[in-house]
């Protein structure tokens, strides 16, 4: 069984910071490039970072400079660290592959809310 889960989401007030992880398990990350995705309400979902199995990393103009993506192949895991979080940054976030889910279905993800 395939599954990713995703972790550290929570309420946080703007310029506040949280550390999302996603482990996964049934399936080695290792060699494929790893991205979060994120989904507001009304929006479609949108790919915000990836990082390559070499570390070389991406990110979305929305979050460059504030989000830090990261992999830890031996404990087959991705984090993104995000920092001066905004109200914008509401949403459900997904990590999955720069191609998609695995399997086609995406898991339930973690919900950051950043509100004062």
């Amino acid at each position: 069984q395939v599954q990713l889960v995703e972790s550290g989401g929570g309420l946080v007030q703007p310029g506040g910071s949280l550390r999302l992880s996603c482990a996964a398990s049934g399936v080695s990350l290792a060699g494929r490039t790893m991205a979060w995705w994120r989904q507001a309400p009304e929006n479609e979902r949108e790919l915000i970072a990836f990082i390559t199995d070499g570390g070389a990393t991406v990110y979305a103009n929305t979050v460059e400079g504030r989000f830090t993506i990261a992999r830890d192949n031996a404990k087959n895991q991705v984090y993104l660290e995000m920092n001066n979080l905004k109200p914008e940054d509401t949403a459900v976030y997904y990590c999955a592959p720069t191609t998609g889910p695995l399997g086609g279905k995406w898991s339930q993800g973690t919900q950051v809310t950043v509100s004062s």
